[in-house]
């Protein structure tokens, strides 16, 4: 048995919070053994939102959960008038498309709007009528396939075009990994604070908005820590619960720099009443884009708004979270920290011998790694500490050196 949510609002900009958090006011649950294939719901509950319509005079009804075709129709008929009937994907596909701030995420936002659109043109059109051949004999064909014809052209360029993004994209990714710098990327559950967190830490200018979907464009910025030590902080779309599975499809090359990344940050809004429910969310999402290899650190954020946040400290040092507040800056050096260790989990320990030529691959170390030891000798600086990866193979050379000496 499944329960479905139904919000009925006057006015479009109040249904964002009110459908997707589901401790909302304003809104009716039912219980059902099995959804109504005709309504979803069943004809009583049809009738007493219908009375609801004309009492409150609403615009909109916005069901949680994904509605067919025929469902969309039919109650759009029940209703009567002009009220807009919208399923959860409708919905979060015009809160993305409201957000939407570069080509890119306009790009993929219209994919994922026209592949919801395509299986909901069957009966949702009253001019059926066959178009004239022409010169061809016969009636030639229904409007609706030609409707059809058209926005299957228009899905098909809409990839090509976006595959030209996501290749461009791995090239900038593969260029930046040839410079060993870590990745860490910030996933969490949208609005968690992602983005704000992004901005104390580096000074950037992202939005960071108090509302759903404000980021859809993934933003990197280069972190110093005050021992020297240098890593690459990127933000990424926020997920949510029921993610429709054609928004991971259209967004694949923003989320496809998770999957580049040495460190995953996921961040939770400990101060939602719902928070334990966002994070199997978002564990869900990452184990659909198969990531689960990557190591990950949890940031338990807007402890500020906490009931209690002395007993939420206490539990996430139990639990082995790092609580923060990203807007006031406090906790960001214990991040710092809980990140540099994690990353260190992830290098190489290496003993290399660098000639006094190459000043720049001893700074890069500094940066990027961790030196535990330094010992100047005649044929150049021995250090020893741990590395990323692909550094560890430029020092191959280096580390034989210094096996040699030994």
């Amino acid at each position: 048995m499944s329960c479905l949510r139904v919000i009925c609002a006057r006015v479009h900009s109040n249904l964002v919070d009110r459908c997707l958090h589901p401790q909302s006011h304003g809104s009716q649950l039912k219980w059902l053994a099995a959804p109504n294939p005709r309504t979803y719901i069943g004809s009583g509950k049809v009738a007493e939102i219908k009375t609801a319509i004309h009492a409150l005079d609403v615009e909109t009804v916005i069901f949680d959960d994904e509605l067919s075709a025929g469902q969309l129709r039919n109650l759009e008929k029940a209703f009567g008038g002009d009220v807009r009937v919208c399923d959860r994907t409708a919905l979060i596909l015009d809160i993305f498309n409201q957000r939407a701030a570069t080509h890119e995420a306009s790009l993929q936002v219209a994919l994922a709007q026209m592949e919801y659109q395509l299986p909901r043109l069957t009966k949702m059109w009253t001019h059926l009528e066959r178009q004239a051949g022409g010169k061809v004999k016969g009636m030639g064909e229904k409007q609706i396939e030609v409707d059809k014809r058209i926005l299957r052209t228009q899905i098909s360029a809409l990839r090509k075009e976006l595959e030209s993004v996501r290749q461009h994209r791995k090239q900038y990714r593969n260029r930046r990994l040839s410079v060993p710098v870590p990745v860490v990327s910030l996933v969490g559950y949208t609005n968690a604070g992602k983005s704000t967190l992004l901005n104390q830490l580096t000074g950037a200018d992202v939005l960071a908005e108090d509302q759903l979907f404000a980021t859809l464009d993934p933003t990197t910025r280069r972190v110093q820590i005050n021992n020297g030590m240098e890593f690459l902080l990127t933000d990424t779309v926020g997920f949510i619960q029921k993610l429709p599975t054609m928004l991971v499809a259209a967004f694949r090359a923003t989320l496809e720099e998770i999957s580049e990344s040495s460190l995953l940050v996921h961040v939770v809004d400990i101060s939602h009443p719902l928070a334990s429910q966002q994070i199997d969310a978002v564990n869900k999402v990452l184990g659909d884009l198969d990531v689960e290899s990557i190591p990950k650190l949890m940031v338990w954020n807007k402890v500020d708004k906490a009931d209690d946040p002395e007993t939420v400290k206490i539990e996430a040092e139990e639990k082995g979270a790092i609580c923060l507040s990203a807007i006031y800056g406090d906790g960001l050096e214990q991040f710092c920290f809980a990140v540099q260790a994690k990353l260190k989990d992830a290098m190489v320990p290496v003993e290399a011998c660098i000639p006094y030529d190459k000043g720049e691959l001893l700074n890069t170390i500094h940066q990027v790694g961790m030196v535990e030891a330094t010992e100047y000798t005649e044929n150049g600086t021995v250090i020893r500490g741990h590395v990323p990866l692909p550094l560890a193979r430029l020092l191959t050379p280096m580390r034989q050196r210094v096996t040699g000496t030994h």
